[in-house]
């Protein structure tokens, strides 16, 4: 069929239960972590961390180590991303921080983007060597700093500066170093990037294959579309390269695409503790809906762009692992020192201890002392959980 992959026989088959024990090995939840390596180790694992505006009990790109360390400290966690030179904010699965070792393998990104200069916005002549030239001359700024990001309309009426600044991080000339009150600061690639990963040198053969195996030594084990999302590739890229990428062809029962995985998930079953946690919505391992459907048979769906009468779960519903299923969600809030779960669902009341001990967790990471709940999908379940939160 037009599109999809010819690959070779399966070496192996896999059960429903091992493809999902092997996706949360993969992804840090399944064993013992390694909390030496911390915060940056887990960058490194995952290959990729999603941010997004939305802050409730934190922002996403630091729910993503908690939920696999626990209660990291929260400036622990922008420290280990932005001091050292030991990550960069590029476009992957959306706007991601990255660990900085990948910045060669994103070449094929960067001259992509090159190719179609003029995007959607106008640039005045000048604007873009103006910006180069005032950090080069200053050093690291926002697009406030540059002249300004609007000019004073929407949102998306960017300034001159801002589009020109935006344009050089999208070619590589520029890298957001840091976020500042959530504002991107930009300085010259030439500073922020280590001398010896600083080159466009790989082909766009050798970037995609690093990607590709990259993506599913993350994932454990995924079908082209679930390993072609990870970094956001075109399908017929990752046709190109996954026969060089080292990833093994395997059949997962009840899947009826074909798939890949790690060659390490076929060593033996990975065994450990499972990590009892709330996870953000845009956590790489339930990022992708149908795949989170196929590996845990749980719908999953982000509703704060949902009008507030329609919204099933509530604005950021979190749902719960424990016991490596999603058992739950809620939707938090803080009032005070107080975490409220504004709207929470339990799958049953096996969930319940479950759900205390994740709650409980959270809000003491977040610097609350007690929670409160509102709503629940099982109000018979209700005096239970309050007891268990006690």
């Amino acid at each position: 069929m037009r599109g999809m992959t010819t690959m070779p026989r399966p070496l192996t088959e896999l059960s429903a239960d091992e493809a999902r024990r092997a996706a949360l090995h993969a992804q840090g939840f399944l064993g013992a972590p390694d909390r030496r390596a911390g915060v940056r180790g887990v960058l490194r694992h995952l290959g990729a961390v999603q941010l997004d505006t939305i802050s409730v009990l934190a922002r996403s790109h630091e729910l993503v180590p908690y939920a696999r360390l626990g209660a990291v400290g929260r400036r622990t966690v922008e420290a280990a991303y932005w001091t050292g030179r030991h990550a960069f904010e590029y476009w992957s699965h959306a706007a991601c921080v990255l660990p900085i070792e990948e910045w060669p393998h994103f070449a094929f990104r960067r001259r992509a983007y090159r190719r179609h200069p003029q995007w959607h916005q106008d640039l005045p002549d000048g604007a873009y060597d103006a910006v180069i030239e005032q950090l080069r001359a200053q050093g690291p700024l926002t697009a406030t700093e540059l002249g300004g990001a609007k000019n004073g309309g929407e949102w998306w009426d960017w300034s001159a500066s801002k589009i020109a600044v935006e344009r050089a991080l999208m070619y590589g000339e520029v890298v957001c170093v840091e976020r500042r009150g959530w504002k991107r600061v930009y300085d010259l690639a030439e500073r922020a990037v280590p001398a010896d990963l600083l080159h466009d040198e790989l082909d766009d053969a050798e970037c995609l294959r690093r990607l590709v195996r990259l993506a599913g030594q993350a994932l454990g084990v995924g079908t082209r579309a679930d390993i072609a999302d990870y970094h956001r590739i075109k399908g017929e890229q990752f046709d190109a390269v996954v026969a060089d990428s080292g990833l093994v062809p395997v059949r997962v029962q009840g899947w009826d695409k074909p798939a890949w995985a790690d060659p390490a998930v076929l060593e033996g079953e990975p065994r450990g503790r499972h990590r009892t946690t709330l996870l953000s919505p845009f956590d790489s391992l339930i990022w992708e809906r149908a795949r989170t459907e196929r590996i845990f048979g749980f719908t999953h769906r982000l509703e704060a762009y949902v009008p507030k009468q329609k919204r099933i779960h509530g604005y950021f519903a979190m749902p719960l692992l424990a016991g490596g299923r999603l058992v739950g969600r809620v939707d938090p809030a803080r009032e005070g020192t107080t975490l409220v779960a504004r709207q929470l669902s339990l799958a049953g009341p096996r969930a319940i201890a479950p759900m205390a001990k994740a709650l409980r967790e959270a809000a003491e990471w977040v610097g609350c002392d007690s929670v409160r709940i509102e709503r629940t999908n099982r109000p018979d379940l209700t005096p239970a959980l309050t007891t268990a939160l006690a």
